[in-house]
């Protein structure tokens, strides 16, 4: 039986994603790494407060590990500390993860993500994937969703907006744009886990929505 680590089960995909890992027969042990204890208590759940930038010394031993971490210029202030959370902490997760054998690491990105990019958040994103690459796991995943839907802890106006908008649009969205149900990213992650073909795989916005109930 194996082991899963899941970063950032605070989050929209996260949230979604922690209970199929614990409902998940292929794991015996889901490790969730966070700055703050859930709400939520489970026999298969071990929760670790752990900083993000200070990971080497911890033991993270795991077959899988599954990386939710984001935040956003408003919330991260300024593009050094959004630099850090979006790029820093992934990227020492999987280090720290591969350096104790992990197998398998899948990353929740971001549709357009380039490193070459003008826009500073898919260049953040871009840079990340590429850093990843170089790592050499086993197995890499990548999904790369468009705008997030389902119920968010706090309250983002433009993306409220932005949501219904989409909603409303829908019909002449291209598949690539789509809004797409944090559920759907989980499920999205967990099909590439349970793929046995190694090497990197990238799942764009249009491939997500096909894991849609």
């Amino acid at each position: 039986m194996k082991t899963a680590i899941i970063a950032g089960a605070s989050g929209l995909v996260g949230s979604a994603l922690l209970p199929m890992l614990l409902e998940l027969g292929d794991y015996e042990k889901v490790i969730s790494l966070g700055r703050k204890t859930l709400a939520i208590t489970h026999p298969k759940l071990q929760q670790l407060q752990v900083d993000f930038n200070d990971l080497e010394s911890l033991a993270l031993k795991a077959d899988d590990v599954f990386c939710c971490l984001g935040t956003t210029i408003k919330v991260a202030k300024t593009r050094e500390k959004f630099y850090e959370v979006d790029h820093d902490y992934p990227l020492n997760l999987a280090k720290a993860t591969k350096n104790q054998g992990a197998e398998g690491f899948y990353l929740v990105s971001a549709v357009s993500s380039d490193e070459h990019s003008r826009i500073f958040y898919s260049r953040v994103k871009g840079k990340l994937e590429n850093d990843l690459m170089a790592l050499g796991f086993n197995k890499l995943g990548i999904v790369r969703p468009s705008m997030l839907l389902g119920n968010r802890q706090e309250f983002r106006l433009a993306e409220y907006i932005s949501k219904y908008a989409m909603m409303l649009l829908a019909p002449i969205i291209p598949a690539k744009y789509k809004g797409v149900e944090a559920r759907t990213v989980a499920k999205a992650m967990l099909a590439m886990a349970k793929n046995s073909e190694t090497g990197c795989s990238i799942l764009e916005n249009a491939d997500i929505l096909r894991f849609k109930a």
